[in-house]
């Protein structure tokens, strides 16, 4: 909430459609309200003029070259500023929390940017502990695809497919809570690797 009481605006700005839709759905179930969403750069900076959002949340690698293209905001006001990793936000709470503090004015940094900033190695993350089975079907549930469908295209049972998935959460750390969507948070954790 702002300071006169209304939710968050914001805007989202990645080219992957599935990880925005997600993002999307999940803030706006926070409380927030996703004034837009934009697939480029362009998109972005007109969106943003627009709308005149509290915060944008944006994917730095983004069309045309997926280089910094998403670091361009900054340019135009370095406050409020907040880089987090993809595969790093795995309970919907800590972007939340990220996003109000960000639109506070505050900064919100990844632990493990800092450490690659002071030279320390890459920590391990839990998606490298996915088997290839897992990892594939962690792939389909990316793609949109159910459960039922993930055992029609692998040739698997059902049961198979749900125990997998099952350990997918175990092994992300996504336990249930009524807060949090695990399937979107695994997905989520998928297309931010």
């Amino acid at each position: 909430m702002t300071d006169d009481g209304r939710p968050l605006r914001i805007v989202l700005a990645d080219d992957a459609v599935l990880l925005r839709e997600a993002l999307a759905a999940a803030l706006e179930a926070a409380g927030f309200t996703v004034v837009g969403q934009a697939a480029d750069v362009a998109g972005l900076l007109a969106l943003v003029e627009r709308e005149q959002p509290d915060v944008a949340v944006v994917d730095v690698r983004m069309p045309p070259s997926h280089t910094t293209e998403g670091l361009d905001l900054l340019r135009d006001d370095p406050a409020g500023v907040g880089y987090l990793l993809k595969d790093h936000v795995m309970r919907v709470a800590d972007l939340t929390e990220a996003v109000r503090r960000v639109a506070a004015g505050g900064s919100v940094i990844d632990p493990e940017v800092v450490g690659r900033l002071l030279g320390r190695p890459r920590q391990h993350s839990p998606l490298d502990e996915l088997t290839p089975r897992e990892s594939e079907i962690l792939g389909l549930m990316a793609e949109g695809r159910t459960n039922q469908g993930i055992a029609g295209r692998l040739g698997l049972e059902l049961k198979t497919v749900e125990g997998h998935v099952r350990t997918i959460f175990s092994k992300l750390g996504l336990e249930p809570a009524a807060e949090d969507h695990r399937r979107v948070l695994a997905v989520i954790a998928y297309l931010g690797r």
